[in-house]
């Protein structure tokens, strides 16, 4: 009886060690997947594809950006044997002392994903020339093999801000979307940041089955598991390359902007800030090195300044001024005001140059005077027919607003700013306790564009633009066609009117036009061409006057706009005028006939222009 009590006990007890050994081994092969992925891990490689990134053309089909190969080398740390490190070192242009580091540090397995049988980056980016000499020696380093991928190549060292550059993608961009690894790269700036997604094509993998030491015996399951990188998408620019090169070319000298938009369509023809720098230092090995001495340049070459900066814009803005005015009924194209040297009341005094007084309108705009649109915008603030001060500053700035100042336009570039128009509450803060204690005197420097008021030289150029058209404008925009195809985003074609009646634009296109034929600008008109242009001369507390000029041409059925900004320049009529000038000259005539003028341009000095100045 006892006997057969123990003989079912012991049996019971086999039966159930032998259903749990049974029912881990169903867990560990059916359920719990992680040995499986480990063993896979071991005896697979996933080696990823990456694909070329699109081409870059512009408007008429010129190569601007195409891609090189190069080569990453690669390692499997345990793989790694005794080799010749003087050779090695010869040949990566390494000194032994940093390939023995660098191999101590793989041996040692640092970083959080680490293993001894993973690939790990080497040296990234050798050049077509080292893999060559690489590769015929490759068999006497035994655990090294290279990775290839593709660099960005710039086939003309010019629009390097507009363009942007490549690096390799950080934390964040991974965070942000996890499409990306680390090592992958991604556009950081320009259109190459803007349209990453289009350009950057998609990845590919080849999975490879290795031996117990890793080496490579073939693709897994007959490339069952393979994918196909795509190539990215070729991009064509709005940008003519020649006018581009050409207004480089005339501000190589200076500090400032040049934005040239063709008005029918918004497409941005020419983009410049400058200084500017060779697109090609911020590729391959030497990119973090030489991004470091342009970023720690004191005239800041990596900012730009076409979207970033915002500058006073000085008397190009008395053009806003009188069309808020028109539309407000606070002035009408027969308004004349007289100017004695400038402005004056009471202590308060603002110069102005010498010219016929005393002016209407056109005439005001032609000649650029002070006093007049001083008067202008004092009585668009103190018209009590339309509202109490503050009311009507409101008013003004939605007008002012609606002309593209003060708000993004929506440039298809990441780095755009705001500029700005000061707001009502600012001026609460700083001035005003009370809306009773506006006062329009205050406020007057904002008459000529100085003051607080700040704008890109995009809103400026697109301003000029919206003139042209006679009081409406299309965004800037820098994309034309994706892999050949008129693709581009309804936004860019919409008409965009501003809150001032079409019907009052023909009376500043006429002061402007007064301004480059007996005005500021006469000394810039171009033979044959008949321009609109107004004149800027902004005050800079931190230097000379900044120069700056906006123009349009031709007179009827306009093709391009365009604004330029030169910081401590003096005049707007003397440097940033012609600048303008030979630029709308080059791009209707394809070519210049006033080689006086670039000489110019071209041998400005600063040093000697401040001597002339003061």
């Amino acid at each position: 009886m006892i006997l057969d009590t123990r003989r079912y006990v012991i049996g019971a007890c086999i039966i159930l060690v032998g259903l749990a050994l049974l029912g881990r081994l169903f867990y560990l092969q059916v359920i719990d997947n992680s040995y499986k992925r480990s063993a896979d891990n071991i005896s697979q490689r996933p080696v990823t594809q990456y694909p070329a990134r699109g081409l870059i053309f512009d408007r008429h089909g010129q190569q601007l950006v195409n891609n090189q190969a190069a080569y990453d080398l690669m390692v499997i740390p345990r793989n790694i044997q005794p080799f010749d490190t003087v050779e090695l070192a010869g040949i990566l242009g390494m000194s032994v002392g940093e390939i023995k580091e660098t191999v101590g540090k793989l041996k040692q397995g640092r970083g959080k994903n680490y293993a001894s049988y993973r690939p790990v980056l080497f040296l990234k980016q050798m050049s077509a020339e080292t893999y060559a000499v690489l590769q015929e020696r490759l068999y006497k380093y035994p655990g090294f093999f290279v990775h290839a991928r593709t660099l960005r190549r710039y086939v003309h060292p010019i629009a390097s801000h507009l363009l942007g550059y490549v690096a390799e993608v950080d934390s964040l961009d991974i965070k942000e979307d996890r499409y990306y690894r680390t090592g992958d790269y991604i556009g950081k700036s320009g259109v190459e940041r803007f349209y990453e997604t289009e350009l950057r094509g998609k990845k590919g993998v080849n999975v490879y089955l290795v031996d117990v030491r890793n080496s490579i015996v073939g693709s897994f399951r007959g490339g069952e598991l393979d994918t196909m990188s795509v190539v990215g998408s070729d991009l064509t620019l709005t940008v003519d390359a020649g006018l581009q090169e050409y207004a480089e070319h005339l501000m190589s000298k200076f500090i400032g902007a040049v934005v040239a938009i063709e008005p029918s369509t918004g497409e941005i023809l020419a983009m410049v800030s400058a200084p500017d720098y060779d697109p090609s230092l911020l590729v391959g090995r030497v990119r973090s090195e030489n991004f470091r001495k342009l970023e720690n340049d004191p005239s800041k070459p990596l900012f730009d300044r076409s979207v970033m900066a915002s500058y006073p814009p000085g008397s190009t803005f008395k053009v806003a001024q009188g069309l808020v005015a028109l539309q407000q009924g606070s002035l009408t194209p027969d308004t004349y005001y007289g100017c004695a040297g400038g402005y004056h009341v009471g202590r308060f005094h603002m110069g102005c140059h010498h010219h016929p007084s005393p002016l209407n309108l056109v005439q005001a705009i032609g000649n650029s005077c002070n006093s007049y649109f001083a008067n202008v915008f004092r009585n668009i603030v103190d018209n009590r027919q339309t509202g109490a001060a503050r009311e009507n500053y409101l008013q003004w700035r939605k007008y002012i607003m609606s002309f593209g100042f003060g708000k993004k336009l929506g440039i298809d570039l990441p780095q755009e700013r705001i500029g700005n128009v000061p707001s009502a509450e600012y001026y609460d803060r700083k001035y005003f306790p009370t809306p009773a204690s506006w006062k329009s005197l205050t406020l007057v420097s904002l008459s000529i564009g100085q003051g607080e008021m700040g704008s890109t030289v995009v809103q400026m150029a697109n301003f000029a633009s919206l003139i042209a058209n006679g009081g409406y404008y299309y965004t800037p925009h820098l994309l034309k066609k994706i892999n050949g195809r008129d693709t581009v985003p309804a936004q860019y074609a919409q008409r965009r009117y501003t809150e001032v009646d079409t019907s009052w634009f023909q009376f500043v296109r006429e002061g402007m036009y007064l301004a480059v034929t007996g005005g500021t600008a006469r000394g810039v008109a171009i033979a044959g061409i008949e321009m609109c242009g107004k004149t800027g001369t902004a005050q800079n507390p931190h230097g000379e006057d900044n120069s700056t000029f906006m123009a349009y041409a031709p007179r009827e059925n306009p093709r391009i706009a365009v604004a330029v900004y030169i910081e401590n320049a003096g005049f707007g009529a003397t440097w940033a005028a012609p600048v303008a000038s030979l630029m709308i000259e080059k791009y209707l005539t394809g070519k210049t006939n006033r080689p006086w003028l670039e000489d110019r341009m071209l041998n400005f000095n600063r040093y000697d222009n401040r001597a002339a100045a003061n």
